[in-house]
This record gives C-alpha cells, structure tokens and sequence, in this order.
C-alpha cells in the first residue's frame, strides 16, 4: 500500500491550534508547499475544522487539520470553538500557533493546558518573527515566518520527533496466526454492501492475513457451507461480517474458533476488556433506559441500516424491554453521556486510535457501560462467548 493510499484513520494526525489571524492557514500552506488554507486578513476566515490528508516528509502519511479561532465571539463563535477542543480527540501531535507580535494570552493557554491534560505531543509556533525581531527557542518552541520561510524546515523536521511510531497497540489478527494457517472470510453481499469493494475492516483484515502468509479464503454467508467442505483441514478461523453471525455460526462447527471483524477491531482500537463487560450489560438493561448508538463514520442511511435499524430491533428483541435509542455519527460524540445506560458504538475503522480510545475512556469516567456493534450482534445471538475464543485472556470476564 502506497502512502497516498493510506486510510486516513491510520495516518498520523496533526492538530492546528492558535488565535484568529495568528498564522495558522498560513503555516498549513508553508509546511506543504502547498495553498491548502484560505489565507486571510479578515479575522475568522476559518469557520470550521478542515482536514487533508496527504504526505509530509519526512514524517510520511499524515492529516493535517486547520481549526477555526480560539478567539472566537459571539454564538457562532462558541461553536466553533468547541468544534476546536473536539480535534484535539483525534490529535496525534499539536501545533499551538502564537503571534509573536502579540504574545501568548489566556486563550492560548487554556488550549495548551488542555493539549497536556490529553498527554498530546505538542510543539508551540511563535509566528511572524519577522516582524517581532523574536528568535530564542525555549524548549518545545520555535519561531518561524510564513512570509520568509524561516525554521519552516526546522519544523517539519522537529514533527517526527513528536509522535511514536503510528502504530496500533494491538495488531488486527497477524499475532493470532501463522504461515501454516488457513483463514476463512465470510463477507456477505447484500443491499447494504458497497457496490464494488469491500469495506475498510475487510481490506485491511486480509491485507494483515496475507502479508503473515496465511491461506486466506474469501466468501458470501450463502458459499459458506460448500466452502468448508472443499478443505483438506479445517481453517483455525472463521471471521465474519456480524451482521451474518446467526447464520455463519449455524454453519461452522464448534471446534473451529468463529469471531467478526467488529470484535477484531475492538482489540486493535478499542479496549477490549472494557467492550466485554460492556456486552454483558445488555442483560441488565430496564424499561425506560436510553442507548446511544453511535458510528465514528457517515454515511447514507438505508432502509435496513444496521445503526439505527437493525441492531434497535435486535436489543428489543432480545431484551424485550422498552428501550429508546439516539444516535450519533461522524465526529459527533455527546459530551455529557449521563443520560445513558449503554452505548454501543461500531467498530471504529474510520476513526484513528486515539479518538476511538478517547470514546472508550469517556464512558468509563461516566461510568456508562459501553461495547460495540458486532459483540452486541453476538451476545443477543447466544454467542458472545463463542466470538471471543480467539482472546481467551477475557472469557473470565463472562463467567
């Protein structure tokens, strides 16, 4: 996979923070190379966070995000500014951008102050030392000019050192597999399926299967069964859409280890101990209570959605309790979360890491219980714990 190709979820983040007209489109321009931001004299050009993703060497894939002002007045105003704060969920590295002309004031810091609460990785740009005269750096400082040039190259080669390596924490599946193994995919091709690809989850699934050498087999829920039969030995995994868990589980014997990609992912972004217990919550769940489903992507919702449709039918069913649900897409993500007793969120591929893992910890310091789409779909199913055999270090959990 090239850079270019790069999913945006796995690039490396980088957050653009300062005042109204303090540099910072401009600097976005000349880190690039590139006219990007609309640069402006007129204060608030900026009216909403801007993302693009492209390559910036030496640091490589990257998305870089412009935000509006922190400065920011009036009604509007506020909106954007809390637009501001919520970059800072998905924010691999910070770069808070001061007028050197006018110095560092209360609203810069309170963002600073909130970059180290999140343990952000951050470097402070004065900007216009050029009319400032200011060229000290203290540590994590350097001062440039958009307009010059100057230490724009030092920057960029500074940004590298900021960030670890853009790494999950945990793999997908590669540690779970060997050369020798065979893998079945069961990725079912219904109405709701893209037409003419597969979805991120599935790619990069068999992406990390293939690169480990694994026999990957790849079928619809309907070949599934011939499929099966046609091996000489059975595959160490069957790993399915969650939507097709009823029925692929009806078919793949008990000694081979069944799981989805929605629980796969739960490990690679998410933390997997605390979506388990999460799961376990549903049989607790009481008339009156509120779930929030939420989605980290957006997309055009269809008859039979499975956010807002199918997986409401499913815990209603299950639960038979009257329950009522919102819902929550793309970068929306409720601050106060007290009004809910779970939420159910989905895999997260289109989010990186450090925002998924931000939702998580969110529901645990509101001590709201949450897990995920595809251990929701197995538990209602009766087989949470089938699913999850691939991680035995968390069957104790459901005992």
């Amino acid at each position: 996979m090239s850079l270019n190709n790069t999913p945006v979820a796995d690039r490396v983040h980088i957050g653009i923070f300062g005042r109204r007209n303090a540099g910072k489109s401009s600097l976005i321009n000349a880190i690039t190379g590139q006219n990007l931001a609309i640069v402006s004299e007129i204060e608030g050009t900026t009216t909403d966070p801007v993302s693009k993703a492209m390559e910036l060497l030496p640091l490589g894939p990257v998305v870089i995000i412009d935000t509006p002002g922190l400065d920011d007045i009036g009604e509007l105003g506020r909106l954007r500014v809390n637009k501001t704060f919520q970059v800072l969920n998905k924010t691999d590295i910070a770069i808070l951008v001061i007028d050197s002309t006018l110095g560092m004031n209360d609203f810069d810091k309170a963002v600073l102050d909130r970059i180290k609460d999140k343990n952000i990785p951050y470097i402070i740009v004065y900007n216009k030392c050029d009319l400032s005269g200011i060229s000290e750096k203290e540590e994590n400082c350097i001062c440039v000019s958009t307009v010059t040039g100057e230490n724009i190259n030092e920057l960029k080669e500074a940004l590298p050192k900021l960030v670890k390596e853009n790494k999950a924490e945990y793999p997908i599946i590669s540690d779970k597999v060997t050369s020798d193994d065979s893998v079945v995919l069961v990725i079912p091709i219904d109405s709701s399926a893209p037409k003419g690809r597969l979805i991120l989850p599935q790619q990069q699934t068999i992406r990390e299967l293939l690169e480990s050498g694994c026999t990957t087999l790849v079928c619809r829920d309907s070949e599934l069964e011939q499929t099966l039969s046609k091996l000489k030995a059975p595959p160490k995994y069957v790993i399915t859409d969650s939507q097709a868990f009823k029925k692929v589980s009806a078919v793949v014997p008990e000694d081979i280890c069944l799981t989805s990609f929605s629980i796969l992912f739960a490990r690679h972004k998410g933390n997997l101990e605390q979506l388990v217990k999460g799961a376990s919550k549903i049989d607790s769940l009481k008339d009156g209570d509120c779930i929030l489903v939420s989605e980290g992507c957006t997309h055009h919702r269809q008859c039979g959605d499975i956010g807002t449709v199918k997986l409401p039918a499913w815990i209603k069913k299950y639960t038979n309790k009257e329950i009522t649900f919102e819902f929550t897409s793309g970068t929306e993500f409720p601050y106060d979360l007290s009004k809910y007793s779970l939420i159910v969120h989905c895999g997260g591929c289109m989010l990186n890491e450090r925002e998924m893992k931000y939702r998580i910890k969110c529901a645990a310091d509101a001590g709201v219980p949450i897990t995920n789409y595809g251990m929701t779909i197995a538990h209602t199913n009766g087989i949470l714990k089938r699913s999850l055999e691939i991680f035995p270090e968390v069957l104790n959990i459901l005992k």
